[in-house]
């Protein structure tokens, strides 16, 4: 049996994983919800209510912009776009995440050394 993925470990993280996906190109919500479930194996799907929460904070905070397809697909789509303060966002967060990861991995996983416990 896979072990699950909680909602919680993942939450603060939701912007960063949407700016990853668009800083590989414009996309709309129901292909960038496949896309996460596709890049977490199955593991984690994004729901539509968090994704467009998601969507108006990174426009709010200027990280992305909107605008609307052409038809030639069915019917139009809103595509989103990642701006060049959205590029920094997603490079400051993934800095971040690498630092919080090592101590989250030291914290975890780190040994206490007999020789260290008196500091």
């Amino acid at each position: 049996m896979q072990p699950e993925i909680s909602k919680e470990t993942i939450r603060g993280h939701t912007t960063t994983i949407v700016l990853n996906i668009l800083s590989q190109g414009d996309s709309y919500g129901y292909a960038i919800a496949k896309t996460v479930k596709t890049l977490s194996h199955g593991a984690y799907e994004l729901n539509e209510a968090t994704l467009y929460t998601v969507f108006r904070r990174l426009i709010k905070n200027g990280d992305i912009t909107s605008y609307w397809g052409n038809e030639t697909q069915g019917g139009r789509r809103k595509y989103y776009q990642i701006t060049t303060q959205g590029q920094q966002t997603l490079a400051q967060s993934l800095t971040e995440w690498q630092f919080a990861k090592q101590v989250i991995d030291d914290l975890i996983l780190g040994r206490i050394d007999a020789d260290d416990s008196n500091d």
